[in-house]
Parts: structure tokens; sequence; C-alpha cells
């Protein structure tokens, strides 16, 4: 189809003209603000010939066109009337529930990791005391806790390096903003109670006090409210908000020869005092009353919230809303020692892979099988997104299935009072986090493994019973597409040893292999722009993966397309979503139309950089013009990969 055709189709698709914001593009999306998303004419765009798909994520409206999508936008912006500078002139980031659950998965993604290990630790060092293994006093003891209470209460330097990440300021001005909060002449003159300062209350309302917090010092003359910021998670967020806005002052107005001190100087000097004197005692009470509500709620009938959150939980985390959970469940934490709401979650994991179970034992479609087995055991571990999305979701009435198991685990969990002492792992390594470190091994933690076996059973039963459909019962026939056209041909029925290897296509990285799909991104894990392989690299170059012609080079560095001198058309996408870095970290080493040797360096990037910025490495390697072939097939589906290795065969 003509490009002005398509572009005609694509602006009416949108809802037009006035309901455009901004567009731009990526590899191969247009990426599409709109004012009103109801006015898209979503199927007409997918069943458009020269459209592969249509997603909506992350506010944006994505139109999924392929290699020739700058060719496409090009001619859209002309249809639209518009020139690259209007197109991109919209910065909104959409509704505030979608930048707070930005803003918090941006800030706590990077530490999860460590967060989940040391959580771990702390319960082992429960588990060991509770056993009566180790004493409360021996070194391992004291070493294990010491390791497991780092992370938290150090929290706010912690987070002070990834707020500072997010809103674009030094990770060091982060850091010590931190450091000072938690620095332990501070925290000795926070007193625990109003008493123990010997002050009257600060603030007082007719007869009733609104703030017991004394008034213990002095910063130039101004009282200030002194408090715990130790294992803190608001103070220190806003902290580094407040420390970017002096930032973007400070770096306008002092000479550029005395930046390298004076930026930093000034900034502390003016975002510690007000951190200190403002945003710290009025974000702890805002925390506190947070908890304090999500504990009252939980106490009038933890029951009826274990219902609840159980059934919801996978849903809010499809959306990505579970995010804004996980700081109140740390308030909980450092205020009482213990969380009553995550815990409720527990059996959510272990209901979902029930019912992969189920259509497991259930389904005659091999790939399916073999998918479902995949799951189940990632599951177990707490990853459910392969079982959510491959294989539940698209079923719905498994997924509603596994939701029901959920809540009926969690009714079950919080009728038994449990509680997380501590943020641990997911799936079975949560479990040594609801043990505690005083009271050790009781019905609470028993509780707990109750309500995930309840579920389990609920959602394995209900599934095998209701969940099964009639197409999963049946032997799937796979079909791929021969050269000659779109004449569907049985795999079942083709020997692919008789088949001739019309090209090899060796591996561009180094990494590990990732079947493409389990990529995150549906487009690539869908095969919609073709079969292949991705690869999570472990270092930062990209190099030729056959002889060739480079076709298509993105300006930002983060994608290449490259056409083989035996036909193949194969295209690279380094990380998800990464042309938002706009080219930095990325440095290209070759252009368009350039010839290219197989092993030739073709792109270098800074890995560490770009994961610290928040982003994933799954590097999709697809054959866009895989229908040229009567198979696509991977050489390796796991394990380690080394640059020049096969990885692909065309036949």
């Amino acid at each position: 189809m003509a490009y002005e055709e398509i572009a005609k189709i694509i602006v009416d698709g949108v809802g037009g003209r006035k309901n455009v914001k901004s567009v731009i593009h990526c590899t191969t999306r247009l990426r599409f603000k709109l004012d009103d998303e109801k006015k898209a004419k979503t199927d007409v765009l997918k069943n458009t010939d020269g459209i592969v798909t249509v997603v909506e994520s992350g506010g944006q409206y994505q139109v999924v066109i392929g290699n020739k999508v700058a060719d496409v936008y090009k001619t859209v912006l002309s249809e639209l009337g518009m020139d690259e500078q209007e197109a991109n002139s919209d910065v909104s980031s959409g509704n505030l529930l979608d930048r707070f659950v930005d803003l918090i998965s941006g800030i706590f993604a990077p530490a999860l990791g460590y967060m989940a290990a040391t959580g771990m630790i702390k319960g082992l060092a429960a588990l060991c005391l509770s056993l009566g293994w180790l004493s409360d006093k021996s070194g391992t003891y004291v070493i294990l806790n010491a390791l497991g209470d780092s992370f938290f209460y150090f929290l706010p330097i912690l987070l002070g390096y990834t707020a500072s990440l997010k809103f674009k300021v030094s990770p060091i001005m982060g850091m010590v903003l931190g450091a000072t909060l938690v620095y332990p002449s501070i925290v000795a003159i926070a007193p625990a109670t109003l008493a123990a300062a010997g002050t009257k209350p600060l603030f007082t309302l007719f007869t009733g006090t609104i703030f017991a917090s004394p008034v213990y010092d002095t910063f130039l003359g101004i009282p200030v409210i002194m408090m715990n910021y130790t294992s803190s998670v608001i103070p220190i967020i806003l902290a580094v908000w407040f420390a970017s806005k002096v930032n973007k002052l400070t770096e306008k107005y002092i000479p550029e020869s005395t930046k390298i001190f004076l930026v930093p100087f000034v900034n502390l000097l003016i975002s510690i005092p007000v951190t200190l004197l403002v945003i710290g005692p009025i974000s702890t009470w805002a925390s506190n009353a947070v908890g304090a509500a999500s504990i009252t709620l939980i106490d009038f009938s933890p029951i009826v919230a274990g219902l609840v959150l159980g059934g919801l939980w996978q849903v809010l985390v499809m959306f990505g809303l579970h995010w804004g959970l996980i700081p109140i469940a740390i308030l909980n934490m450092s205020q009482g020692g213990a969380d009553p709401m995550l815990v409720l979650t527990f059996a959510c994991s272990w209901a979902q892979i029930a019912s992969v179970l189920a259509i497991t034992m259930r389904t005659k479609n091999e790939k399916l099988k073999g998918l479902g087995i995949s799951a189940f055991i990632t599951g177990i571990f707490g990853i459910t997104e392969p079982a959510i999305y491959g294989i539940t979701l698209p079923r719905r009435k498994p997924f509603i299935i596994s939701c029901i198991g959920g809540a009926i685990g969690g009714a079950i969990i919080g009728m038994f009072g449990s509680k997380g002492y501590q943020m641990g792992g997911m799936g079975v390594f949560a479990l040594p986090s609801y043990i505690s470190p005083q009271g050790g091994i009781g019905m609470p933690f028993w509780g707990t493994i109750i309500g995930a076996a309840v579920g389990f059973i609920v959602a394995l039963v209900l599934t095998l019973m209701f969940g099964i459909s009639k197409e999963d019962l049946v032997e799937e026939k796979t079909v791929v597409a021969t050269p000659a056209g779109n004449m569907a041909v049985d795999i079942n029925e083709v020997n692919t040893n008789d088949l001739s290897v019309i090209e090899d296509i060796s591996s561009p990285l180094n990494g590990e292999i990732i079947p493409i799909e389990k990529v995150k991104d549906e487009v690539f894990a869908s095969k919609a722009m073709g079969s292949g392989i991705a690869i999570q690299p472990t270092d930062g170059k990209l190099y030729a993966p056959a002889d060739g012609k480079v076709e298509m080079i993105f300006p930002t560095g983060h994608a290449i397309g490259i056409s083989t001198n035996n036909g193949a058309q194969i295209m690279v996408h380094l990380g998800m979503d990464t042309v938002q870095l706009d080219g930095k970290f990325f440095e290209t080493h070759v252009k368009k139309y350039d010839e290219v040797k197989k092993g030739q360096l073709l792109i270098d990037f800074d890995l560490d950089e770009i994961k610290k910025a928040g982003y994933d490495m799954e590097t999709p390697i697809v054959v866009t013009n895989t229908n040229d072939y009567q198979v696509v097939e991977p050489l390796k589906r796991s394990g380690a990969i080394k640059v020049g290795e096969e990885i692909l065969e065309l036949k």
C-alpha cells in the first residue's frame, strides 16, 4: 500500500488531526499521544495491510508498522499538517495515577533484587534463631541480622540513589541527602516521645494535640522538628525531587568555570535544611497517617481485606498498580515492625500456577504443554508473567479462576493474622520473611502456608472442571508459510531434515539466550515482526550476524536492520523502549547502506548505565521476512551464547 494511502487510514484511525497531541516513532512503531483514545478505530487499524498491530501502553497509542516506519512517519506528519518540532511538543506523562506508578516503579525497581535478597537473609537468621540453631548473641547471627537489616536501616541512602536517576540529578547528590537523614547525630537527637524531649506540643487545636513531635533544636534560630528517618521512604523521595528543582536553578545561574563544586555546594546547603525543617516532618506525618490507615482497614476485617487484595492482586500487577502498595508495606514495617498487607497476596502466585498446571495436564497441544511446564516452574519462584500473559489471561476463565483461588487463600491468610517482617523474595522464597524474629514459627506462619495450599487446590480443581477450552483438548497442527506464497503447510508433515539450509545466522552478542516467545514486548513475543531469538547481553558490543548491507540504522543507535547477502532481512533491537534514551549510551560505527562483514563491530552501548537508567536489555533478533522461508528455527533456546556461534537456521 502506498505511504500516502496508509497515512490517511492511520490519521483517520487515531481520531483525526484534532485528536492527536503528539506523535513520535521508534524502530517499528508510531507512538501517538491522543486526547481521547476512545475515538481511535483500533479494529480498523489492526486489519489494515501494512499495519502489524496496535498496542495501548504507558499512555501511548502505538501503531506497529515495521521496518518502513520512518517513511510512514513522514507521510503521517504531512497528513497531520505537522512538522517534527510540533509533533514532539507534548511532554505530558499521562494522568496522575500513571505518573505516580511510573515514579514509584522507576525508584524501587532497581533496588528490588537486593531488597528481596536482604529480606531473605534476615528471614533465614530469624529461622535459625527460632529453631535454636543460633543464639542472638552469636557472631553468626549478628552478622546475618546486620546484613538483613542494613538495606532497610539505610534505605534513604539507597532510595536517594535510585530517585536521583529518576529525577535526573547526580546520584551522589541523592546519596548525600539520604546519608544526612540517617547520620548518627541526627538519629540520636530524635526523641522517641514528646515527654522525652521535655517540651510542649508545637501544634495544638483547641484542647487536642495534632502532631506529637517536639521542637528539639534550631537551625539558624528556626525550630527543627526532629524525626527518625531510618527505614523511611517518602522524605527522601521528596527531598531528591526538591533538590532536582534547586539543581536546575543553580545550573542556570552559576558560571561554568565553578559549576563542578558550587552547584553541589549551593544545592546541598539549600536542600538539606529545607528537608529537615519542612519536607521531612510533613512527609513523615503523612506517611504515618497512610500506614495507620492501612493497618486500621486490615484490623477492621482481615478476612475481607485478604479476600479483596488476594482477588485483585494479579489485576493490579497487570496494570502496574501494585507498585503503589510497596512503599506502604515498607512504612508498616518501619513503624510497627511488621506488615499485614502484602502477605495477603502470597496465595495468588500459587493459584495462578495451579490453573497453569491444570491446563498443562489436560491439553494435547505440545507447544502449550511445553509453555505450561516452563510457566509452572518459574511461578514456583513467584514469577507469574509467563503464566498470566502466555496461558491464563488469553483464555480468560483460567485467569478468573486463579483470582478466585487467590481471594480464598488471601482470606484464610487474613484469618490467621499472618504478617510479613521483611521485604523478602517471591514465591517459595518469600516464606522466611513471614517468620517473626521475636515470636518465631507460630500459627500465623502456618496460616500463610495453609492459605496458599487452599488457593492452589481451589484453582486447580475449578480449572480442571470449568477452565479447559475445547481447543486446548484438540491436538493443534502448526502452520508455516512457504516461499511460493501464502499457502499453509502442516509443519507436522514437513520433515525439516529433508529441507536444505539456505543460511545460518550467527549471534551478534555475548549473553544468555531467551526464546522469542518469552520476550516482554508482545509484538516481538507474538512473532508479528518475524521469527527469531532474543539475547540478554553480558557486554556492550553488537557485531554483524552475517555478511550483508545495513538497510536501516536508527539515529539513536538502539536498533539496526541488515540485509544479508543470501537475502535474509535481520533486525536487532537493543533493549526494550531504549528509544527513549534518545541515543544516550549508544555509539554507532556504521551507517545506512554500508557493506558489513560477519563479526564486524556495529554498535557500542554502555550496558551498565542503560540498566541503571531502568531499561531491560532483552534484545530480539528477528528475521522480518520470515514468510520467505519454510522454517526459521533457533538452534539453541537457552543457555550462554558467544559472538559468532550460530543461533538461527533458515530453510
